[in-house]
């Protein structure tokens, strides 16, 4: 029987237009909009216009483009249906996972590792999430087909892009527009699939020699999805975004851009006892950049940003209030946070030297307010209770030692503080005076590696290796959402420790024009690894964190190889694994094997595809321990998806895409989800695994004129 009625899906759609009109306004003004540009230019010869080809497959793997990182273009499809944000769109690159809450905002892990320990950038700013439960993770408000460029980097190897950043950096960058003449660009995609699935995308540019105006819009909408069982699990969703940059170029070495965008949405959980009715969010970016300066210095750029999420959560607006237990009646929680922060970073070249150096800063105010009832949180005023301050220095140094040997390191050290602007802590009948109200706490990190690269001289191979070390400031999550800290201490934010990383990265890289191949793997050490441990009570559960050591080590293999001129073949494979070194336990919450094998059949104009997904069973797990969203619960089953895949460019100006996800309809799960947390649908007294969608079809028209 179906865990949610379709006349209650009905009703909260209604409910939703009705508490959302200027949501809904602008998702009908945008399809008006690419219809209106879609409709003349159906017409135009296919000779004229920009001259921009669309990419002819469907992608199943990528191959890094140098060690430890991969660059992709996220506008290009992928299998499987062309991902809601920007955690889905990781998820399809070896080594990463996803927290699953359902149809969208999945939480990413990167080699076993979550939250703070990525760094996760758009635009060179950082978007941090506001919900105590990470339901608006960062990714949850990166639209990944809005972007020009992904980038990311694998391990404690980049000092660049802000502190942390022990698991990996992940940078999502939308390009300056370039105009030799005056013109104008248009790209725009309709997405169809079952479900409900319908998502529009438009990006329009237009510009000359002197600068350029671009504007972005996406909506993205999905009903709830049906498993392998053909059982509804709750996960619909709607979002919407808008961006505009202006851009100054008065040389070809000059650029000043002027950002801003918008954005909002709601989604649906099956694993958590809220859904999410507001994420909006609010963008402004402004950068510089002047390059070819001098013989030495020969790049500055400059950049300050502000980024704001106001996210509510509540138990009405996408359902019926239980009516029995802690949450019987209507209530939800407002939560939101401004982010502010500033980079400046120069390059020096010299002879067989580059040298990449700055500095950063950031600060972010977190505040909430809730109440029981139908919107009575509005009535309520924001209390604001921890505030954050990183300031940070680094540099980044490469040395071509010779034609084949690279020597690449980087230092940087930051100065961190908190403070707690609680002045009570838990609710109702267990609230009480929060014994560290105005503290503030400061620590100062240091980090830093060195990796050598090597190219063989009678191969087309590249080896490396690198040495790592960082030092994680405990995030906001970390700090206060817990209900207690380690045994002994006054709470979390008087005593969890940094975490401290250090990581042995290693690997090669081969390409020729028929084979590429490649293999990463990585050996850490993790003291004060902040490790969250979960036990029932009278209230519900409760969590603690806590310090643990931990080992860690694992992997990524790949390749692609090009049977035929039109023939290709590529499998990967990703493996994590942990270790609780204090008492002996596996790490939790570390994914399990995951393999992929791809088959790739394409011609001038047309391709399709195969994937075949092989995920083993996880059996190494500590219960009822794992990070701020997520925990062991129990052991889950491998299991095998099979997906086809096809392309047809009908001119260099339109391609069509089309595929079906888990042709066969397999039940299955993944190891990494809120199952444990029952949620909706899914009764406290029987926690099960959120069933992934099963049988899914859909269709992709893409334009570029």
């Amino acid at each position: 029987m179906s865990r949610f009625s379709a006349d209650t899906r009905l009703s909260a759609a209604q409910v939703s237009f009705a508490l959302n009109p200027t949501r809904a306004w602008f998702r009908h003004a945008t399809a008006i909009f690419c219809g209106a540009l879609l409709a003349p230019l159906a017409l135009a010869d296919e000779h004229a216009g920009h001259n921009e080809e669309l990419s002819p497959t469907v992608i199943t793997a990528i191959a890094p483009s140098s060690p430890l990182t991969i660059v992709t273009n996220p506008k290009d499809p992928r299998q499987p249906v062309p991902a809601s944000d920007g955690g889905d769109y990781l998820k399809t690159i070896p080594g990463f996972a996803l927290v699953r809450n359902g149809g969208t905002n999945g939480d990413p892990v990167l080699r076993g590792m979550f939250g703070s320990r990525l760094n996760i950038l758009t635009n060179g700013g950082m978007m941090l999430g506001a919900c105590p439960g990470r339901m608006d993770a960062p990714t949850s408000y990166i639209s990944p087909e809005t972007y020009d460029k992904l980038t990311v980097i694998k391990g404690p190897q980049t000092v660049l892009w802000g502190p942390g950043a022990s698991a990996g950096t992940i940078l999502f960058d939308r390009e300056p527009e370039n105009f030799g003449e005056l013109g104008t660009r248009v790209n725009a995609s309709l997405l169809a699939g079952s479900n409900g699935r319908f998502d529009k995308v438009v990006d329009a540019a237009a510009g000359g020699p002197l600068g350029y105006v671009r504007v972005i819009g996406n909506t993205a909408h999905s009903d709830d999805y049906r498993d392998g069982n053909n059982d509804t699990v709750p996960s619909r969703y709607d979002k919407w975004n808008g961006d505009v940059a202006v851009g100054w170029t008065p040389d070809a070495d000059t650029l000043l851009e002027l950002t801003a965008g918008k954005g909002d949405g709601e989604a649906r959980y099956a694993g958590r006892g809220m859904d999410g009715s507001q994420f909006k969010r609010e963008s402004l970016g402004l950068r510089f950049e002047k390059s070819n300066i001098g013989e030495v210095l020969d790049k500055i750029e400059a950049q300050i940003y502000y980024n704001y999420a106001d996210h509510v959560m509540d138990n009405y607006t996408l359902r019926t209030p239980s009516g029995t237990g802690m949450m019987a009646g209507p209530m939800a929680s407002n939560v939101d946070r401004r982010t502010l922060g500033a980079r400046i970073k120069g390059t020096w070249r010299w002879a067989d030297v580059q040298l990449i150096s700055g500095l950063d800063a950031q600060t972010n105010e977190h505040r909430q307010r809730s109440g029981m009832g139908v919107d009575t949180y509005k009535d309520v005023p924001f209390t604001k209770d921890a505030d954050f301050h990183n300031y940070g220095v680094f540099s980044e140094l490469t040395w071509f030692a010779t034609d084949s040997d690279r020597l690449v390191s980087g230092a940087r050290l930051d100065r961190a503080s908190a403070k707690d602007f609680r002045q009570t802590t838990g609710s109702g009948m267990m609230t009480r005076p929060n014994p560290t109200a105005d503290d503030t706490r400061a620590d100062t990190l240091p980090s830093g590696f060195v990796r050598y690269e090597h190219d063989l001289a009678d191969s087309p191979t590249t080896l490396y290796a690198g040495l790592g070390h960082t030092q994680r400031f405990p995030d906001y999550w970390e700090l206060f959402s817990p209900n207690s800290g380690p045994a002994g201490s006054v709470n979390a934010f008087d005593s969890i420790k940094p975490e401290k990383t250090t990581q042995l990265d290693f690997g090669l890289q081969y390409r020729t024009a028929e084979l590429e191949a490649w293999a990463s793997g990585y050996v850490g050490q993790m003291r004060d690894y902040i490790l969250f441990n979960y036990t029932p009570g009278m209230m519900g559960m409760t969590s603690q964190a806590q310090n643990i050591d931990a080992r860690i080590m694992g992997g990524e293999l790949g390749t692609a190889y090009k049977l035929t001129d039109n023939w290709k073949a590529d499998a990967t494979l990703a493996y994590a694994w942990g270790k609780n070194s204090s008492d002996g336990n596996a790490l939790p919450q570390m994914p399990p094997l995951d393999a992929r094998f791809g088959l790739t059949y394409s011609e001038d104009n047309w391709s399709a595809g195969a994937l075949w997904r092989v995920v083993a069973a996880q059996d190494r797990i500590d219960r009822n321990k794992g990070n701020v969203v997520g925990k062991d619960f129990d052991k889950t089953a491998g299991f095998g998806v099979f997906s086809l895949n096809g392309a047809y460019r009908i001119n260099k100006h339109w391609k069509v895409s089309s595929g079906v996800d888990n042709l066969f309809g397999k039940a299955y799960a993944e190891h990494l989800n809120l199952a444990g947390n029952a949620g909706f649908g899914y009764p406290a007294n029987d926690p099960q695994a959120i069933k992934e969608p099963g049988r899914t079809l859909w269709t992709k028209i893409d334009m570029s004129f």
